[in-house]
């Protein structure tokens, strides 16, 4: 819904600063049918997707069509709706995709070769179920005609980005004004927290060293090489992750390899195997006792427990 609500408001804030109806826009979902949101939030729709199919060669044509999704994308399957974006497309709509939308878009085909932005928390997901994506942890990312955002706020600094290429700075700077908002983000402005307010962790020798760790996760380092890099000795590693963690760096490397691992497992279809394997396990056995070990279930019951609950 914040993904939902900051894409539509800069438009209509856009129009009152403008003066006149700059934007246009109207809902739509596959049936006509009114949409229950994750907050449980029911939006009224305007068309549906045999409407929006009828449309597609008339004056009411759209110049961009924006999918909004979350939750559970993993799941969503239907051909008539990828159909109609590939449809869209090939007749130079533009096409875009909030929070978990890229999702959609790959899965319609539409981002092979493509630069494209998604949650961070569906991005090792997507990674491995569209390896052809060049998808980056980034607020958005626009590749040509097609426009994907990382859902929350960053919806809001797409928009500002399309208002500006509009319309220019100074209609973006008073959209800006009227939402309180003081600055327009980067598309590269980082997704999440930095290290330091995530963890709650001032040391910056801990903050290099767990930066380390979590771009070597497939391949985890030894704690010999990671001491190269960082310029310690073991000794000293294991007594400021004592110190600053409450666990040895070995505990926590194989913690955020498991964080890892169990995105995969609700967000994929990957083989129990290829997930141990692209979080550095030697073994699916020796995987799956350290899953249940931390989480108190084996991989296995944490992929039928996700299908259970998109299910219900």
């Amino acid at each position: 819904m914040v993904a939902f609500a900051t894409a539509i408001e800069p438009l209509r804030i856009a129009n009152r600063m403008l003066g006149y109806e700059g934007y246009r826009w109207r809902l739509a979902s596959g049936d006509g049918r009114p949409v229950r949101a994750s907050n449980q939030v029911e939006c009224a729709v305007d068309t549906s997707l045999e409407e929006e199919r009828r449309k597609m060669a008339g004056p009411d044509r759209p110049s961009m069509v924006i999918v909004c999704s979350g939750v559970n994308v993993e799941g969503y399957q239907n051909r008539s709706v990828f159909g109609w974006l590939r449809e869209e497309y090939n007749r130079g709509v533009a096409i875009g995709g909030l929070c978990t939308g890229a999702h959609v878009l790959a899965a319609a085909g539409l981002l092979a070769n493509r630069r494209c932005a998604i949650h961070w928390e569906n991005l090792p997901g997507f990674s491995e179920n569209f390896p052809k994506a060049n998808v980056f942890a980034d607020l958005f990312e626009v590749d040509h005609n097609i426009y994907t955002c990382a859902g929350g706020t960053a919806a809001l600094d797409m928009m500002l980005k399309l208002i500006g290429d509009d319309f220019g700075d100074h209609v973006v700077n008073s959209v800006c004004e009227q939402l309180l908002t003081d600055r327009v983000r980067s598309p590269t402005d980082r997704q999440r927290l930095p290290l330091r307010a995530r963890l709650g962790v001032q040391n910056s020798k801990v903050l290099s060293i767990i930066e380390l760790m979590e771009a070597n996760l497939a391949e985890p380092l030894s704690l010999i090489q990671i001491a190269d890099h960082v310029g310690l000795s073991r000794r000293q590693i294991e007594r400021l992750f004592r110190t600053e963690m409450g666990r040895s760096p070995a505990r926590y490397y194989l913690e955020i390899r498991l964080d890892r691992a169990r995105h995969l497992l609700v967000q994929s279809a990957m083989p129990v195997v290829e997930v141990a394997v692209a979080c550095g396990f030697v073994s699916a056995s020796h995987f799956s006792k350290c899953y249940r070990e931390l989480y108190a279930r084996s991989p296995q019951q944490e992929r039928l427990d996700r299908k259970h609950l998109i299910a219900a």
